[in-house]
């Protein structure tokens, strides 16, 4: 058994023994800890920011992308929001113990269906430091012990926002092992994660391509996965132009890194406003990658092709193309999209009720940018990630999506004839 093995061996184990105690954790302690870590991450910003400082120059050497390094970077206002999105959790319902549905069968016997912690949560995770608050926060307040793997380009950052929620958690008498960051940045412990069957109950990636890539292909463990944010907003002929110009340029540029931009926009043959809406894009700094028909309405686009329909680019660039109506769009978000969040902007309701019933995506909206696609615009205080899958959960995970449930069933005597 090599020493990471060893390692990993024994950091399960104390998460296992943490997630006990975190599961029988009254609310009022959880709450006070998440209260004390959001003021630990206000109190230690000036160390967090010169970790951050330290990651931001190594990825600028390493000639990580615009996109990576705006992901990367921390400023007093992220981490007053990262402290916020904390601070939010802590007021939230407490998940553990909500009865979702209770009966009386005819025998008397009284079933009801409770809400409990997963148990041990390993979140693998790249180059986002607050997700090293929000995973920790999440999983504690539901009830969880969380086992936290930063990425390499994050390092100094993720270590010292840990220190500031280990502060926290400690102050309020809960157990320091109820969330681990992985001391390494070695790549064998993913591995080892990944195989911790009976030790990690889930993993959870957040990352590019191929980390989920990986963690699909490799785990032994269920996965809470999310796909490739290829998202759309669809501009049908009924839009309002003012409308649809404001909401487009917002869900493409607001920030071009987050996985609820807009990547692709669709516009309807028949919306009358097309080249103003490809001019404020370009306008607002922009590349449109442009089918040939919306070429002809600005010299300034480029040509798009084929594999630019099915790419997260997380950048300053959009794909565009017409479509003949509702249901060619539809179709085309069908065969290219990644089930994450897709919106129709228009007045007319009957096209948006069809689109919204129809589009089978974890996020579908109507009238609204497609970057409120955001566990803290939801009113769940952060996020895990937004699931793409169909099964356990969808959209924003937060408290809820971190819990199963069990069945609790009370008599007074009965025998099964």
């Amino acid at each position: 058994m090599t020493d990471y093995q060893h390692l990993m061996a024994s950091i399960a184990s104390k998460a296992r023994a943490a997630s006990r105690l975190l599961a029988a954790a009254d609310d009022a302690a959880k709450a006070s800890a998440l209260t004390f870590a959001a003021q630990a991450l206000r109190d230690q910003s000036a160390e967090i920011l010169a970790a951050n400082a330290i990651d931001v120059a190594a990825g600028t050497t390493a000639g990580l992308s615009p996109a990576m390094l705006d992901r990367l970077k921390l400023d007093d206002a992220r981490i007053t929001a990262m402290a916020a999105a904390v601070a939010q959790v802590a007021v939230l319902a407490d998940p553990v113990g909500q009865i979702i549905d209770s009966s009386t069968q005819p025998n008397g016997l009284q079933m009801a269906r409770i809400r409990v912690p997963i148990g041990v949560l390993g979140i693998i995770y790249e180059s986002r430091p607050n997700v090293t608050a929000d995973a920790a926060a999440l999983g504690l307040r539901s009830g969880n012990a969380v086992i936290l793997r930063g990425g390499s380009e994050a390092v100094h950052s993720n270590r010292a926002i840990y220190a500031a929620m280990l502060a926290g958690i400690t102050q309020a008498g809960l157990p320091a092992d109820a969330v681990q960051l992985i001391p390494t940045q070695d790549r064998e412990m993913v591995g080892l994660m990944l195989r911790a069957q009976g030790a990690i109950d889930m993993i959870i990636p957040r990352g590019g391509k191929s980390l989920v890539a990986r963690v699909q292909d490799e785990a032994r463990v269920p996965v809470l996965a999310h796909l490739d944010g290829i998202n759309h907003s669809y501009v049908h002929k009924d839009a309002d132009p003012a409308m649809a110009q404001a909401i487009v340029v917002n869900a493409k540029m607001r920030r071009t890194g987050v996985c609820g931009a807009t990547e692709t926009v669709l516009i309807d043959q028949d919306y009358p406003a097309a080249a103003e809406l490809i001019g404020a894009l370009i306008d607002a700094g922009c590349e449109v990658r442009a089918d040939d028909v919306l070429m002809e309405l600005d010299a300034r686009t480029v040509s798009a092709d084929a594999d630019d329909w099915d790419t997260e680019y997380l950048d300053s660039v959009i794909s565009a193309r017409v479509v003949s109506g509702l249901d060619d769009a539809i179709e085309h978000i069908a065969r290219h999209g990644s089930h994450h969040t897709d919106a129709i902007i228009t007045n007319n309701a009957d096209a948006a009720a069809r689109f919204l019933a129809q589009v089978d995506s974890a996020i579908v909206m109507h009238n609204s940018s497609t970057q409120f696609a955001d566990g803290g615009e939801f009113g769940l205080g952060a996020e895990i990630g937004i699931a793409t899958g169909r099964l356990h959960a969808r959209g924003p995970v937060a408290l809820e999506g971190l819990t199963t449930y069990k069945w609790v069933v009370r008599g007074n005597g009965q025998i099964r004839p």
